[in-house]
């Protein structure tokens, strides 16, 4: 059967599902994915905080804005090809969505080559620079990434494809493979850390050991499911075909991703720059990222929904279910933030407790996290409003949702406040970017009136 034919036969649920319905579907399965991988990390850096100790988990909290880094690769390709594709598969056109799945691979492979170079020239050198001279923590954590960089190729493979099955509708399997992948990942780490004491390295190989079974289980589903844009699709078209796109519209996600490395960085500079025990609050913020990253990926299963039901029914010429799905969307999640903004205030210490046994980190990890989370919950609807205008080829205002915070807002914020008024400032800069993204969002939606204006209307003020 020939793809175009294929296009007549295979229902598309994007379109023909109630809205609720749909996006319950696809938001639940997308967040038990995610999660279970963040989970994962959380449970990991227990194992290393209470049986290896502070040290290690602050190497491993050095190792944190590479490990962005490396996200927001993925996501490049990723999310540029899930805008791409849910609109190509929308409008049945299957032979154009092929065509662009077998171009993110070709972009994959090039992207997969260009990082380990850079990582093996330049790689220790930028270890040693965050770490300031501490050879006892930056040491761990060049093993560490060596060996996440050198996997770099099959976690940029397994995003790829598991972000084409959630745009053909199958987040419900994608959630279950998940699972079991990270249970047996959260096993082969407790082995490898505390039983064969492979220190922080243990954790690494077993993540990447965790993410190849995944990949090779989503290619057998892709070569067993017919239904499916078919594995044969990669070989027969051009791995060329669609880069520029896919990188444009990918782009501000992962340059989003990109600026948490920078913060990250700017924050280890400047605990170093004014803390007397600068080890202690390098801890203490890895066991804030590890929690606070856990928070976000619920809030990104939303917003990688948004982005499917946007772009398949803005192919399709429904608007007003991608506006109704919108809504639901941001009123979940900024429950969700909500949520997360609480425990943030009130359990800061508790939840350090999990993680170290240290009382010098308990207590740090309760003042970084307060002022950190005290506006949480604006930071969830700003994200599916960023991803609801990615899908629908608006780059231009999901450049400014997601990128004036991480790479203008926070450092500047970091560095001014940290001058001014040292450690506590650092933290404070957090809460005062996310007041100034509020007051930017809000401009935008006053200004773009996204509740009620029609499609043309949208695309025609994007172009002024």
């Amino acid at each position: 059967m020939s793809v175009r034919r294929a296009a007549n036969t295979i229902e598309n649920p994007f379109l023909t599902l109630p809205v609720r319905r749909l996006f319950l579907a696809n938001a639940l399965p997308m967040a038990v994915v995610m999660s279970t991988g963040g989970l994962l990390n959380v449970v990991d850096s227990i194992f290393v905080g209470r049986f290896i100790g502070a040290q290690a988990l602050a190497a491993v909290s050095l190792a944190f804005p590479v490990v962005m880094l490396l996200t927001a690769l993925t996501t490049l390709v990723g999310g540029g090809m899930s805008s791409l594709l849910a609109r190509h598969l929308g409008k049945g056109s299957r032979s154009e969505a092929g065509a662009v799945f077998a171009g993110a691979h070709g972009l994959v492979f090039a992207m997969s080559a260009v990082v380990i170079l850079g990582a093996l020239t330049f790689g220790r050198g930028i270890v040693s620079f965050l770490a300031t001279g501490n050879e006892a923590v930056a040491g761990p954590a060049k093993d560490y990434l060596l060996i996440l960089i050198l996997g770099a190729p099959v976690l940029f493979g397994l995003g790829l494809h598991a972000d084409a099955l959630r745009n053909e509708g199958r987040a419900g399997l994608i959630a279950l493979l998940s699972v079991l992948v990270n249970l047996l990942n959260v096993a082969a780490n407790y082995i490898a850390i505390v039983i064969l004491d492979l220190g922080i390295a243990g954790s690494a190989i077993g993540t990447v050991a965790a993410q190849a079974l995944g990949l090779a289980l989503l290619l057998l589903v892709r070569k067993c499911n017919p239904a499916l844009l078919p594995l044969s699709t990669i070989r027969q078209a051009s791995w060329l075909t669609g880069w520029r796109q896919i990188l444009s519209l990918g782009l501000p996600l992962c340059l989003s991703f990109i600026g948490m490395a920078l913060v990250a960085s700017t924050v280890l500079l400047g605990i170093d720059n004014t803390a007397a025990d600068p080890d202690s609050y390098v801890a203490a913020y890895g066991v804030v990222t590890r929690v606070l990253g856990l928070a976000f990926l619920p809030q990104m299963a939303i917003a990688l929904t948004t982005q499917s039901i946007t772009g398949n029914n803005v192919g399709a010429g429904r608007m007003d279910r991608a506006h109704a799905a919108l809504r639901l969307a941001i009123g979940c999640v900024f429950l969700w933030c909500l949520g997360v903004a609480l425990t943030g205030m009130l359990a800061g210490e508790t939840l350090g407790a999990l993680f170290s046994k240290d009382p010098e980190v308990i207590t740090a990890v309760g003042v970084i996290m307060r002022p950190m989370t005290a506006l949480y919950a604006v930071t969830g609807p700003i994200l599916i409003l960023a991803m609801h205008f990615q899908a629908m080829g608006h780059p231009l205002r999901t450049a400014v949702l997601t990128l004036v915070k991480p790479w203008l807002l926070t450092p500047v914020l970091i560095i001014v406040l940290n001058a001014h008024s040292g450690l506590s400032g650092l933290w404070f800069a957090f809460l005062v970017a996310d007041a100034t993204l509020l007051l930017v969002a809000l401009t935008i939606i006053f200004r773009g009136r996204i509740f009620d204006a029609t499609f043309t209307t949208l695309h025609a003020k994007e172009g002024s």
